[in-house]
């Protein structure tokens, strides 16, 4: 217990009042530090982030259960009038020479053949297939050599910060294959939904590839290559997600580091005033 105790006009310490070139230095670089700070959360708070995550649903139920996809291939040593399309699945979909919002435009002085096509698949495995099943006159030695340009499936998405396989067969060359060779592509087919600030959301697909070549011979024992899609729909969904830093958070960043920041650089000075006025003590013999 001392009387001390009972003085209400406290004196400010020496540490506090002094000013030094030490505690100069220290106060520069502490406001540097914490506009670095500042300007680092503002650039994080104004930029959105993607979250993604993973479930078990069908996002697009206002589909009507069908899957919109774009086709764009080139065969450069088939004519067109030979390649046609056909779309089968296990609802009992068995159409072959497709021709709706499709177009094929002559390569090589007409000897070879670039298909475009955009068309819908149900909801359920199946597959698709380049073919000339739906020509008039089968040719004796169809070349199924190609170069597939894109595959996609439902809506594109020109979001840079999301990177996934939207378009996962794009500038597959099959030039150097066997002419006579048919070519399976096995996908499996990835429900995709990006939801934008707003809360619009866009529905597409991603998909998984895996291929082989093979002679397929038809009951006659006649060559029949063709190109084909086999698909099967995950019931796993991606969604991809952008969201922004709460303002409150961001405000309690802000204050986080404008008070850690003068708080440790008060400490670092007081030990460094301190520290420097024992040792001025010390040079003058005052310290035992």
């Amino acid at each position: 217990f001392s009387s001390f105790r009972f003085d209400i006009y406290r004196k400010v310490p020496k540490d506090l009042t002094q000013p030094t070139y030490t505690g100069a230095i220290i106060s520069v670089c502490c406001c540097l530090f914490i506009l670095f700070l500042f300007l680092s959360e503002l650039t994080g708070f104004i930029a959105t982030e993607i979250v993604n995550e993973l479930y078990v649903d069908d996002p697009d139920k206002d589909s009507g259960g069908k899957i919109e996809v774009s086709l764009n291939i080139s065969l450069p040593n088939l004519h067109c009038e030979l390649v046609g399309l056909d779309i089968q699945d296990e609802m009992g979909r068995h159409e072959v020479g497709h021709i709706d919002n499709s177009m094929k435009i002559p390569l090589n002085n007409g000897d070879g053949c670039r298909f475009e096509g955009h068309f819908s698949i149900n909801k359920v495995p199946g597959n698709f297939h380049v073919s000339t099943h739906s020509a008039t006159a089968q040719p004796q030695n169809p070349d199924m050599t190609h170069v597939i340009h894109k595959l996609s499936f439902g809506d594109k998405l020109q979001v840079h910060n999301v990177h996934g396989a939207f378009n996962a067969l794009e500038g597959a060359d099959k030039l150097s294959s066997n002419p006579l060779a048919s070519h399976d592509y096995i996908l499996k087919i990835v429900p995709t939904v990006y939801e934008d600030m707003s809360g619009k959301q866009r529905y597409s697909y991603q998909y998984t590839v895996a291929n082989k070549e093979y002679v397929a011979y038809s009951h006659t024992g006649r060559i029949i290559p063709a190109i084909w899609f086999r698909y099967d729909l995950s019931p796993i969904t991606v969604k991809y997600t952008e969201r922004r830093q709460p303002l409150y958070r961001f405000i309690t960043s802000i204050c986080a580091i404008i008070g850690g920041t003068f708080t440790v650089a008060g400490i670092l000075d007081s030990c460094i005033f301190t520290a420097s006025e024992a040792w001025k003590k010390i040079q003058l013999g005052k310290m035992q």
